[in-house]
């Protein structure tokens, strides 16, 4: 959480103008801008977090200001980059869980062969239906799980732009979806 306003009023070495309109923002404006971001990131640290670079972001580059718009319409504009830098940052790397981890959970909590079955004819579901794809989305795909889905190392290994390996396996998701749930 931002700690308090008195943090804009510091004066920095590096100003060149008096006071803008950055430095004299009302509390109800902070609230604004908090709620900008709150709305586009559900977790409240991070939505914290952003609101502070914000704001240091705002006082860093206060020089480029130019009181073009409101103050509050050029911070949102700096939140909404640190926001999107910060989901870019979030999902470069997809969750994995490791399936040891997962089959010894789910042997321990459930207990019932059922269910380990109906996992395992689910599982030789999704090998099939990856057979199915265009050969490159399949070494994707490979290559992906080999480097543990760190997207950039995947594209060198491979000799291909990184947005190639998003872009493929993008596609690769979406045709398995519709294989393996044609209702969905």
């Amino acid at each position: 959480m931002f700690p308090s306003l008195s943090i804009l009023d510091i004066d920095s070495p590096t100003r060149r103008q008096p006071s803008t309109g950055i430095r004299q923002l009302s509390s109800d404006q902070v609230k604004m801008i908090r709620a900008f971001i709150q709305k586009r990131v559900m977790n409240p640290d991070d939505a914290d977090d952003i609101l502070q670079c914000t704001f240091l972001e705002a006082l860093r580059s206060e020089h480029k200001f130019q009181n073009a718009s409101k103050p509050q319409t050029w911070l949102c504009g700096i939140a909404l980059n640190l926001i999107r830098n910060h989901f870019r940052k979030m999902y470069r790397q997809p969750y994995q869980e490791s399936w040891e981890d997962h089959a010894h959970t789910e042997i321990e909590a459930q207990g019932d062969i059922g269910h380990q079955v109906d996992g395992h004819r689910q599982l030789v579901r999704v090998v099939k239906a990856i057979g199915t794809l265009p050969s490159n989305m399949q070494r994707v795909i490979e290559v992906s799980l080999e480097m543990d889905g760190n997207y950039q190392e995947t594209a060198t290994s491979l000799g291909v732009p990184i947005g190639t390996v998003r872009s493929r396996l993008s596609r690769a998701r979406e045709q398995l979806k519709r294989q393996m749930d044609p209702f969905a």
